[in-house]
């Protein structure tokens, strides 16, 4: 690559603007079709080439190609191409519309995205000090399409497309990388093989021809995704139900309570994957494919994260939370975190650097304990080793980068002891598992967005079962108390933070036994849904001490609704049966008097 050329003040001034485009115009092609993202940088002439040599000019896809290219010099890529394929090539004009069974080619000293079916141009501009035209177009496909975006990324060097090849994946999308052997520069394709988001590695002749098989399948051609969950749980004997029968009984986790859209775009990537055309099909092929189970349930549970993810959080968390939960704690009471679904371990170390900033000016710092949980034991597995590559690390400043990171020779950065030494790491299946306790912050962000409601009322609750009194719990931006209002009260908002009510949540749930992992595929034996709470020899002691000896209480909530009574309170209040949870009361003539006299 050359070096960086100035960034122009006007892109009009620049940029190629397509004279006929009109970006409200309806398209010639309304129904939505695949469309191909395909990048490279060093090497990428050759790649491109021989990939779209090979290509059937009727698979009905759109292919964008991205490549790094000077910014002072004039592109010939769609000459070269044009002479390979009797498709139109077309360098990119601001505005253009993508149409299927046409190639498209990024100019010169530009960034492009695709935004309802229309290519938009921008001056390049560099993202954490690097020029990321791949990662955009990527990121903005996997936007616009969906389950209908595609990833390529050849020959290059450096790491642009890893994250683009993440989003494509995780919208629903199919990813390829062009194999070592094949590959010039080999640093571009192998990063993005390194995040584990790539689906196949292959030579471009066979990325093409991958290509069009993928443009025949019906989950992919339909103009509208295949319905495949009609309802959950599904009816007995059907495909779906074998489906998630095969799942429960190898992973212990009933998919049923999570939300169908999810779990649609998730089984009909692995339909796609693996060529088939129905449910029933991939339904068979579970049976006789142990592998693709676990597969398909990594592939449910995705992992969605990043360092430092809303920034305007962990600011908040410093400034407002962290004092409150650390205020008045002895010395040599630990701060107790709990991080439930914490995926591969951004969050987790994003929190515990916070936490240490926090007490860097204090005098006295409590022992920190960090309770890091996931259902998926992939995900665990590399959160426990702390390392990330290049391309993970963006949201981490340099100054927190040189401070909590050490560089690694092979390139990524590993997490420092000091951060990891205080985080502890578990497999534990939050629905179904019992909880951690004499909690002060709980940090649950964008996991119940997957949940049922009546799956994300009962966690709430166990939530605020696990919490102290002052405890408070952090969920994602997408995401709310929503019914247990009556568990939480918002702090922030904008933030997601909420403060513990309060309230008897334990009558509000219940543990089952925690599901462990069933080695048998056949035979599944159901999982009750709801199990009575394990006795509490000391909580039951505690009880009857309380009611023989304590006076006489009642606790009420700021609606005036009793949440515990002690004793026997016929003599004052006149309770009154409500529609809620809670009772409601009024005092009897004589308490009134008296009160009313002393108040």
């Amino acid at each position: 690559m050359s070096a960086e050329s100035p960034v122009p003040n006007d892109p009009s001034d620049s940029l190629p603007v397509n004279p006929d485009s009109e970006p409200n115009h309806p398209s010639q092609t309304d129904a939505p079709f695949p469309v191909v993202g395909i990048a490279a940088s060093a090497g990428g002439i050759e790649a491109f080439t021989e990939l779209i040599r090979h290509l059937p000019t009727d698979t009905g896809m759109a292919f964008v190609l991205i490549q790094h290219l000077s910014p002072d010099h004039e592109s010939l890529l769609s000459e070269i191409l044009g002479r390979v394929t009797t498709m139109p090539v077309l360098q990119v004009q601001d505005q253009m519309r993508v149409e299927p069974n046409a190639v498209y080619v990024i100019p010169p000293n530009a960034q492009m995205t695709l935004v309802d079916g229309i290519l938009r141009l921008a001056p390049r501009q560099k993202s954490k000090g690097k020029y990321l035209p791949a990662d955009i177009f990527l990121e903005s496909l996997a936007t616009d399409r969906g389950n209908k975006a595609i990833a390529v990324v050849l020959s290059g060097m450096d790491g642009d497309g890893a994250e683009g090849v993440k989003a494509v994946k995780i919208a629903g999308g199919v990813t390829f990388a062009q194999c070592d052997a094949t590959a010039r520069f080999n640093s571009m394709p192998n990063t993005a093989v390194a995040t584990g988001n790539v689906d196949f590695v292959l030579p471009p002749q066979a990325i093409a021809r991958e290509l069009s098989n993928l443009s025949r399948n019906p989950f992919l051609g339909q103009s509208e995704p295949l319905p495949i969950i009609q309802e959950l749980p599904p009816e007995p004997g059907d495909p779906l139900s074998r489906i998630f029968s095969l799942l429960r009984t190898t992973t212990g986790v009933d998919f049923t309570q999570y939300k169908p859209a999810s779990l649609e775009r998730r089984i009909q990537r692995r339909i796609l994957l693996h060529k088939l055309d129905s449910l029933a099909a991939y339904a068979q092929y579970l049976q006789t494919h142990g592998d693709e189970i676990q597969a398909l349930y990594e592939e449910i549970l995705i992992h969605v994260t990043s360092f430092f993810r809303d920034p305007h959080v962990f600011e908040k968390l410093k400034t407002q939370i962290f004092p409150t939960i650390s205020q008045n704690k002895a010395s040599d009471l630990p701060l107790r975190i709990w991080v439930a679904g914490c995926s591969t371990g951004e969050e987790v170390y994003s929190l515990a650097i916070c936490l240490l900033e926090f007490f860097s000016d204090r005098a006295t710092v409590p022992p920190i304990q960090i309770f890091a949980t996931d259902i998926s034991e992939t995900a665990i597995s590399k959160a426990r080793t702390g390392f990330y590559l290049e391309s993970q690390m963006e949201g981490v400043s340099p100054e927190r980068k040189s401070r909590f990171f050490v560089p690694q020779a092979e390139g990524g950065y590993q997490i420092s002891s000091t951060i990891r030494e205080f985080c502890v790491f578990a497999h534990h299946n939050l629905c179904d598992d019992p909880p951690f306790s004499n909690l002060d912050l709980i940090s649950c962000r964008n996991l119940l967005i997957y949940l049922s409601d009546r799956l994300q009322e009962r966690i709430m609750a166990l939530f605020h079962y696990s919490l102290n009194l002052t405890g408070c719990l952090v969920l994602g931006t997408a995401e709310s108390v929503k019914a247990a209002s009556n568990l939480f009260a918002p702090v922030d908002e904008a933030c997601k933070i909420y403060a513990r009510k309060l309230s008897l949540s334990n009558r509000l749930f219940a543990f089952t036994a925690t599901s462990g992992r069933v080695p048998s595929l056949h035979n599944p034996q159901p999982i009750p849904e709801n199990r009575s709470i394990p006795f509490d020899l000391a909580r039951e002691v505690d009880q009857l001490i309380a009611n023989r000896y304590m006076p006489l209480s009642v606790v009420v909530d700021e609606q005036m609704q009793i949440l515990q009574m002690r004793g026997d309170l016929d003599l004052y209040l006149k309770l009154t049966p409500s529609t809620t949870r809670a009772v409601s009361f009024h005092f009897k003539q004589d308490l009134s008097r008296w009160l009313a006299r002393k108040l």
